[in-house]
């Protein structure tokens, strides 16, 4: 079988979720490839995601690694079979790859959560607040790039999974534009937060003992919750993040800061407020 190139953060989290079956059962990847009937190598390919695995295979090792969860193995057979080729191949070698990985997990999530505390989250962005905040980044992006990150993160904004995105006060009153562009944006965040898949709450400054995260944070749900991801900006790029002990602390702050949150209704009066104010 030829070899992957690059594979998308998906085919990694397979690999990795197959290595955690093989480890927890106590083989070693050569006990392991004997199972199969293949080689060390090609078992080393199949957990690092350089090659794929058919469903029949998937499930002869979830049988001899003794899971029984068998929503769980569902779940992985459906990474393991899919070949989507979706909207965001049209970028593949115009844009890094970190994008077509987001824009990849965003399609087979089961939902999506937000935590912003200085941007408005990118799900409910206008052009033109894209624009401006592609183009604060260093070093500068060539405008062809630019426009490309612009129009791939709009179209992210299809997405129609139940999203919730909680903001601080701060991503509202921060302005990338002029005051013309800052009211259309947050006249944007109430639209979007009319529709019937979306929820957007505001963190107020003026509340009492809330300490925060001061620490973005995006969720997205997976077939079972044993596949949620979560995805972190770091400094060199984008880090997916798929470790239960991880992913419960990011479910943990997520729940933390809803609960700090005005509620949905509350939170739209709040954001025309501020609108009023430019």
């Amino acid at each position: 079988m030829v070899l992957r190139r690059e594979p998308t953060a998906r085919h990694l989290r397979l690999a990795a979720e197959l290595r955690r079956l093989r480890e927890a059962a106590g083989l070693s990847a050569t006990e392991a490839a004997a199972l199969l009937g293949v080689n060390r190598v090609q078992m080393s390919h199949i957990e690092s995601g350089l090659t794929g695995v058919s469903e029949q295979r998937l499930r002869r090792l979830a049988s001899h690694y003794a899971c029984t969860d068998e929503d769980f193995v569902n779940g992985l057979v459906a990474m393991a079979v899919d070949r989507t080729r979706g909207w965001w191949e049209e970028y593949r070698g115009r844009l890094p790859s970190s994008f077509l990985d987001i824009a990849e997990l965003e399609h087979h999530a089961t939902y999506r959560r937000d935590v912003e505390f200085l941007f408005i989250p990118g799900l409910l962005q206008t052009p033109h607040y894209a624009r401006a905040a592609f183009s604060s980044r260093v070093p500068e992006l060539p405008q062809t790039e630019l426009e490309l990150r612009v129009q791939h993160r709009l179209e992210r904004q299809r997405i129609t999974v139940p999203y919730e995105a909680v903001v601080h006060e701060a991503a509202l009153r921060i302005r990338l534009g002029d005051r013309a562009a800052s009211r259309g944006q947050l006249a944007h965040v109430v639209e979007r937060s009319e529709a019937d898949h979306i929820t957007v709450r505001v963190i107020p400054f003026d509340l009492d003992g809330f300490g925060g995260t001061w620490s973005t944070v995006m969720l997205a749900g997976g077939a079972v919750p044993r596949l949620d991801t979560a995805v972190r900006d770091a400094p060199h790029g984008t880090a997916f993040v798929d470790s239960e002990a991880q992913l419960h602390v990011f479910r943990t702050l997520f729940r933390r800061m809803k609960a700090a949150s005005l509620d949905p209704e509350r939170s739209r009066d709040f954001i025309h407020g501020l609108a009023k104010e430019l």
